[in-house]
């Protein structure tokens, strides 16, 4: 089994080096179209293919570049990814990405704040076109048009609005693709990112459940769900089965529970996603033996994802004012998982507009 406890060690030493350095803006005059997706790749599969092969299609002397979310391996849902992001990173290339950098740490932020993150990674990448696939329903051509057109549209509480048109496009909420795009869109507009006309929307194919994936890992048995992932996915879970490389589902409990037990109020109420009243509420309840003890007494949130997302927080215990100034800094460095050859790799050096580049060390 993957050692998860030195994983996070590892990864706490590196967001706290981002968090002392500095972006370095550089000025870039390549000429080279640079197609960025921002995808959790968990695991890599036909849906992601295909949104990455529409765009090699629709671009194909681009360079593809992937935002893989790395550190402290902790998905927007809050739990361990099913594989670390150096396996991740290997499938992507294998399957067609140029170059796969890091994105920012989903699971110990909330939605706006990694969102935010996110687009501060595609400007500093000089991004020229962005794939990203949706689910097709009654309302969304309209957002979507609206933001190919450059439009700042923004997810609101139950609906969608133009807020450079003052419009409300769709009444009610949008299912997790669809709303993603939109919260994307928002973000870039809030960092003046110029948009227009660089989203590549890819209509998401049938077919395809990553919830049935991820149960056929936790299983070891992938008969069912063969056919909804490229050959070199199964093969790179095979292999990490087999080396008992998997971490998904993979806690460090100890750390855990050392935190919600041992912190005082302050500094629970100064954890990221904190408040005072969710600290008291723990306090309150503790001692607490497991996680099944320690989940019931976390409140309800914003999400359905909320309680997991404070138990990454409590695993990785970081302050609010820490994240708030991480995000300021976003990127400090743009660190890189994996590349396709040297070519790649020096062509993507002369498009960025951030000097400060390094190769992860997994």
């Amino acid at each position: 089994m993957a050692n998860v406890s030195d994983i996070l060690k590892r990864d706490m030493n590196l967001f706290l080096n981002d968090l002392d350095g500095e972006c370095k803006i550089s000025d870039t005059s390549s000429d080279i179209n640079l197609v960025a997706d921002f995808t959790e790749y968990n695991p890599l599969h036909n849906g992601h293919f295909h949104c990455m092969k529409t765009a090699k299609h629709h671009f194909p002397d681009s360079l593809f570049v992937a935002v893989v979310p790395g550190l402290f391996e902790r998905s927007g849902r809050g739990i361990p990814y099913i594989l670390p992001r150096q396996h991740r990173a290997e499938i992507a290339i294998s399957v067609g990405a140029d170059i796969v950098v890091e994105g920012p740490p989903m699971g110990v932020m909330g939605s706006g704040q990694y969102s935010l993150c996110l687009c501060k990674m595609f400007q500093a990448l000089n991004t020229s076109h962005i794939p990203r696939g949706y689910k097709k329903v009654e309302g969304i051509d309209e957002i979507l048009r609206r933001i190919n057109m450059g439009h700042h549209v923004a997810p609101k509480p139950y609906r969608i609005v133009d807020k450079t048109t003052g419009e409300t496009l769709l009444k009610g909420k949008l299912e997790e693709d669809n709303y993603v795009i939109t919260s994307f869109a928002n973000s870039l507009s809030k960092i003046g990112f110029d948009f227009k006309d660089k989203f590549l929307f890819v209509e998401r194919i049938e077919g395809v459940s990553g919830t049935l994936i991820r149960q056929s890992i936790l299983e070891d048995n992938f008969s069912g769900v063969l056919d909804m992932m490229p050959e070199k996915t199964v093969e790179v879970l095979k292999q990490a089965i087999k080396d008992d490389d998997i971490i998904y589902g993979i806690r460090d409990v100890e750390s855990i529970l050392d935190t919600a037990n041992n912190f005082t109020f302050n500094q629970l109420a100064a954890l990221n996603l904190f408040n005072d009243k969710l600290a008291q509420n723990i306090m309150d309840n503790r001692p607490f033996d497991n996680l099944s003890e320690l989940k019931e007494s976390i409140l309800h949130g914003f999400s359905t994802h909320f309680k997991e997302r404070i138990i990454s927080i409590l695993e990785n215990p970081i302050e609010k004012n820490s994240v708030s100034e991480y995000i300021d800094r976003y990127p400090s460095n743009i660190r890189i998982l994996g590349y396709k050859n040297e070519e790649c790799l020096e062509r993507f050096k002369q498009k960025i507009n951030n000097e400060n580049i390094s190769l992860f060390m997994g």
